[in-house]
């Protein structure tokens, strides 16, 4: 009789009658917490490593990301049983030599006891080996032949002359998930009776074993190898041709090992291998068609490692398939169909094809996998129906398809009986009425149907059918949740973890969420929840995330102060709050209260935030002046007042507080004053569209790793601020619309300093001059590349429970250039036309002169190309290839394809337009005609206004000048609409 079943590393899950193992390191099949067989539990700690005893046994022991597989023979466990109790007996007191060398061991380790849970309880009054000596193992005669250090937040390294390489009857060395950063010592190799090795190690700083060749020579006799996240840094050739003298290695797990490739068929010569791990490497190579050889083989794993080619089917043709369980190549980008010959591995119990990029329809070979536990398909590129007999499969517990294009689903037939748990279909094409049959797998626990086109309703009491439910998503369908009955009895629904009911039409906040006091994480997002957010909701004990943004509520009930739920983010943007912003107790990190009606904020707001990051207010109708409070935040990484009425200046503490902050979004509000000089080391900075005057702050040169610098519309004036040019990292700089002068050549040497991110300059509508040098451009070189680079000046993340939360209004993927109405002269840099990747180009309104560079058909990527109002000359087939008509509406381009004298200018008779905001600007006495014909002729001057186009657009043009003449907060911005450019005037 053989069982067979999953375990999750996250919950303890059994079955009466099944055996299963559970605990221990998941790395080393020798040490289990726990044996269960039906209701008889046998607990002991196995430190012995399991041979040859064991071999057979535990042969299908696998690991696949969070999901343990385990296939036992039964009645081979009871033979198992006395084995257990031997090695109980076995362990003996150690030497007295030997417990010298681990407590002198012990005393120059580096290791924080409190995290310890077996340094901790080794005395030298005490003799090792027994139960007090966690993680000691000893043989009948007394030497210590297992060593498991794992997670005892061991520090450093060790050196050659480690009194560890003294116990030279270690057999099993375990020193995993430690924070060793040092190289790995040579030394190891004396430990020639090693069969068990762990290094593995997952830190940020990886531990390097510099000559793998030299650092294994000596252990021959090695069976099982555990190097993951060791830095090796060889090629395929020499790390494969290092492990050939391990003619025993059964198990070898080097993911994150930064090996290269390619993948050497060597590797197959080592023929007792049963378990390859050799992800997250970059190998740039197809799986070798050898690899087809290993007899013994139970489980592969190259997921993430620059596989490249055509599927390898041979894969699913391996010799040794009665025996292979696990096949994990995640995170290739293969190119084909699916695997069909797939089928013949049927004793397979995970399939783990996901981000393949595998394409066409579901393989109709998976019908054979009778022993199929988990199936990973998602993020490829199948399509068509997803077939009912995967419903069928009758050990069949986890399976995601998400992330494909699968349309529909077949009809299904009767699951009940059905052993399904996990089932992730989101982000597909699904379409047709909600899939009620769904609710017939009694045993899910997690179902996931979002980002679909199903349609039709479905009813909350339905949830009842799904007792073992936790985590529930149905976001974004065209489906509408109906609230359950009232007199259902509101305890009975199953307890859930996770509720994500976003855009389902719900109406109102459902009635059952009252006793969810597991409830961690629920969305109900883009409803049409209107009126008062209860109370109750913020009585939840376990709810940590909540999100009901995009709805229209109107106010929040009751005290915030005693709500009783563990809340660390609340979004309740886009909605219809108003009055002023509420406030939440100390342990919210992440609050969102964008687009709303507040009109103010409390003045001690900032008392009430000493554990938030991110607070935003931005899109409100906040009124009076930033409370100085805000700046006891001392924890707030991204602070949003945007788009308010927000008056008076900017506090000198909040520039301070630039130093945490990552992102200072004060645009569009009435704040005047000077920016105040205090900026420190680093910061965000978008004051966009104020009242703010003075010269640009020169701490801002402080802030080494300044991305984004926008003070675009305000009133700041002097020079150009070449103290930015010291700032390597800056992305984007706005200027424009102010009062600043003067040329923008820098001294020499900071004319050379790098801007090698740049990738937006707009610094129009300012009254700038001169010429503009070749060599000003020449570190630009961000805009010569064609990536698809795309930054955002303002982007926050909540950590990995979270998402990527904020950002500002635009996200900067163009790349471009805007000196624009300003007083520039001279000919265009030919340098410009080596940005290959610029997607904007505006130096209209200057008095730009010569010829435009025949190369500018280098800018394949332009998108948009102002030239006009200067004094330029069109060459290159590119140009001259429009005709005359083109070029309507600026006077002064002339050249080849126009006429010889356009509209009755020639060449000495043109001049720039003058910009719209300078006090000298001059008025045409043709346009000064038009408001004197107003005053002696109505009918004269409105009859040609109404007919004739050119005077229309002339008319508005000096109407336009006017106006932005007389309110300094409007400035002109230009857009492009179907490859015509538009002059926009905005506020």
């Amino acid at each position: 009789m053989t069982q067979s079943f999953v375990k999750s590393l996250t919950s303890v899950r059994s079955w009466s009658d099944n055996l299963f193992i559970s605990g221990g390191n998941p790395h080393l099949i020798s040490r289990f917490c726990g044996v269960a067989l039906g209701s008889t539990t046998i607990s002991n700690m196995v430190s012995k490593p399991l041979h040859d005893s064991l071999g057979h046994l535990l042969s299908s022991f696998v690991i696949g990301s969070s999901v343990i597989y385990v296939h036992i023979d039964y009645i081979t466990y009871i033979l198992f049983l006395p084995y257990l109790f031997q090695t109980s007996l076995a362990f003996a007191k150690c030497l007295e030599d030997q417990q010298s060398f681990l407590i002198q061991f012990k005393n120059n380790l580096t290791f924080h006891p409190e995290n310890s849970t077996k340094l901790i309880l080794w005395n030298k009054s005490i003799a090792c080996c027994k139960c007090n000596w966690s993680g000691v193992t000893c043989d009948n005669e007394g030497y210590v032949i297992g060593l498991d250090l794992s997670e005892e937040s061991i520090s450093g390294g060790f050196n050659e002359s480690s009194i560890l390489f003294n116990l030279l009857h270690l057999k099993e060395l375990n020193l995993a998930h430690n924070y060793l950063n040092s190289s790995i010592r040579l030394s190891i190799s004396q430990l020639t009776r090693l069969v068990t090795l762990d290094l593995s190690s997952y830190v940020d700083t990886k531990p390097k074993i510099p000559n793998l060749q030299k650092f294994i020579q000596n252990l021959t006799n090695i069976r099982q190898m555990y190097l993951d996240g060791i830095s090796i840094t060889s090629r395929g050739h020499e790390w494969s041709n290092a492990l050939l003298p391990l003619r025993d290695l059964q198990k070898l797990s080097m993911s994150d090992c930064d090996l290269s490739g390619p993948l050497d068929s060597s590797l197959t010569r080592l023929e007792n291998l049963t378990v390859i791990v050799l992800g997250e490497n970059n190998f740039s190579s197809p799986v070798p068609q050898t690899f087809a050889n290993f007899k013994n083989l139970t489980t592969l794993n190259l997921r993430k490692c620059g596989l490249i080619g055509t599927f390898p089917q041979n894969i699913f043709q391996i010799k040794s398939h009665e025996s292979l369980h696990s096949i994990i190549l995640r995170n290739t980008i293969f190119f084909g169909t699916r695997p069909h010959t797939i089928g013949n591995m049927t004793n397979l119990f995970l399939l783990d094809l996901s981000h393949c990029q595998l394409y066409g329809t579901f393989p109709n070979s998976l019908s054979n996998l009778t022993h199929l536990t988990d199936l990973r398909l998602s993020h490829n590129d199948l399509y068509g129906s997803i077939p009912s007999y995967l419903f069928t499969l009758p050990s069949l517990e986890r399976i995601s398809l998400a992330s494909n294009q699968f349309s529909k689903f077949d009809e299904f037939i009767n699951v009940s009986s059905n052993v399904m748990e996990f089932l992730d279909l989101s982000s597909n094409n699904l379409s047709g009425p909600f899939p009620t049959s769904l609710f017939q797998f009694r045993s899910l626990f997690f179902l996931d149907l979002s980002s679909n086109r199903l349609n039709g309703s479905m009813q909350l009491d339905e949830l009842l059918e799904l007792r073992n439910l936790t985590d529930l998503t149905l976001s974004y369908n065209n489906i509408s949740i109906i609230e359950n009955d009232a007199s259902v009895d509101q305890t009975a629904f199953p307890k859930l973890q996770t509720l994500y009911l976003a855009s389902c039409n719900l109406q109102t906040f459902p009635r059952f969420l009252k006793n969810q006091s597991t409830l961690g994480y629920l969305n109900l997002s883009a409803n049409q929840i209107q009126g008062v957010v209860p109370n109750w909701i913020w009585k939840l004990k376990s709810l940590s995330l909540l999100d009901i943004s995009y709805n229209f509520l109107t106010e929040l009930e009751g005290s915030l102060q005693n709500i009783t739920s563990n809340l660390i983010l609340i979004d309740l943007h886009n909605n219809q709050l108003q009055g002023s912003v509420s406030v939440f107790p100390e342990s919210i990190e992440c609050l969102d209260y964008s687009t709303n009606n507040f009109s103010g904020i409390p003045h001690d707001i900032g008392n009430y935030l000493s554990s938030t990051n991110f607070l935003s207010l931005s899109n409100n109708s906040l009124q009076g002046s930033i409370p100085h409070s805000l700046c006891k935040a001392s924890n707030l990484l991204v602070l949003d007042l945007s788009f308010n009425n927000i008056l008076g200046t900017i506090s000198p503490c909040l520039i301070t507080m630039t130093s945490i902050l990552e992102a200072l979004n004060l645009r569009n509000n009435n704040l005047n004053g000077s920016i105040p000089d205090t900026f420190p080391t680093s910061c965000v900075v978008n004051f966009h569209a104020n009242l703010l005057h003075g010269p640009i702050p020169k701490s801002l040169s402080h802030c080494s790793s300044l991305k984004v610098l926008d003070i675009g519309s305000n009133q700041i004036v002097g020079g150009f601020p070449c103290f930015l040019k010291h700032i390597p990292t800056l992305s984007v700089l706005v200027l424009r619309n102010n009062r600043l002068h003067g040329s923008i050549e820098c001294s020499h040497s900071l004319e050379n300093k790098p801007w090698k991110m740049i990738q937006i300059v707009d610094i129009a509508l300012n009254n700038f001059n001169g010429k503009i040098p070749e060599k000003y451009f020449m570190t630009w070189e961000r805009m010569m590349h064609d990536e698809n680079d795309s930054i955002s000046d303002f982007i926050y993340s909540m950590g990995k429970n979270f998402y990527s939360y904020y950002q500002d209004s635009v996200t900067v993927s163009n790349k471009a250039i805007d000196f624009s109405s300003n007083h520039f002269e001279g000919p265009i840099p030919e340098l410009l036309m080596k940005f290959k990747a610029i997607h904007v180009l505006n130096f209209s309104n200057n008095v730009f002169s010569g010829e435009i560079p025949s190369t500018i058909e280098n800018l394949k990527q332009l998108e948009s190309l102002d030239l006009s109002n200067n004094s330029l000359i069109p060459t290159g087939t590119q140009l001259q290839s429009f005709e005359a008509s083109s070029f309507e509406g600026n006077d002064g381009l002339y050249g080849p394809s126009l006429n010889v004298t356009l509209y009755g200018k020639g060449p000495d008779k043109l001049h720039s337009e003058p910009t719209c905001e300078k006090l000298d600007c001059s008025i045409d006495w043709n346009f000064l005609s038009v408001e004197l014909g107003f005053v002696f002729g109505l009918g004269i001057i409105i009859t040609p206004l109404l007919f004739w186009k050119k005077w229309r657009v002339s008319y508005w043009k000096l109407v336009d000048k006017i106006l932005c003449w007389i309110f300094r907060r409007m400035y002109f911005e230009y857009a492009t609409d179907r490859g015509q450019t538009y002059r926009i005037l905005r506020w």
